[in-house]
């Protein structure tokens, strides 16, 4: 059975598709591997943060980026922010939208 990935609304979507080049193909190869296999692929490709977040790292030439997802019913994953990385963690503000929207994807999946 195969993994759905969805984005949290279409600014993510528009932000996740605006990666520079080389980021965006590792992000979109990594998403391949995603839905043939799950998202548990581990590192480099994925990595657990906390409290039910994850993160697809995705690395090109212009550098590194993190998408913070969540996991679903039926096999789905929802993306809830996409950053460039400019330093070694996720700030804190990004980490805080992502939790927030993590509750509000759970809420409405009831």
């Amino acid at each position: 059975m195969t993994w759905a990935i969805t984005f949290f609304n279409d600014k993510v979507e528009a932000e996740t598709l605006a990666l520079p080049p080389g980021i965006l193909a590792n992000f979109l190869r990594v998403a391949e591997l995603i839905e043939e296999f799950g998202p548990d692929l581990g590192r480099p490709h994925t990595a657990p943060l906390s409290q039910g977040l994850f993160e697809i790292r995705a690395k090109g030439r212009e550098g590194i980026s993190r998408s913070v997802f969540c996991t679903v019913k039926n096999q789905e994953i929802v993306i809830l922010i996409t950053v460039v990385k400019k330093g070694n963690t996720i700030p804190k503000r990004h980490m805080d939208t992502a939790r927030k929207r993590m509750k509000e994807v759970q809420a409405n999946d009831k």
